[in-house]
């Protein structure tokens, strides 16, 4: 699953990526294969912290794993 981490909130894609040019046609994140098409990878200082990108609008997504 794919939150948008804002501050100190962790929002669903949809309330930010539906007004985004580079998201999917259905106002999501461009996600394939385990990997953020419409932004990269960012280093995260801890090991146990989840996958973190940074989309091109500038926001930063996390996988969270079930």
């Amino acid at each position: 699953m794919l939150v948008i981490l804002i501050d100190d909130q962790a929002l669903p894609p949809a309330t930010v990526c539906q007004c985004c040019p580079m998201a999917s046609q259905n106002g999501l994140p461009r996600w394939q294969q385990g990997t953020l098409r419409c932004g990269h990878p960012v280093r995260s200082a801890a090991s146990t912290r989840p996958t973190q990108y940074e989309c091109t609008m500038g926001f930063r997504v996390a996988e969270l794993l079930d």
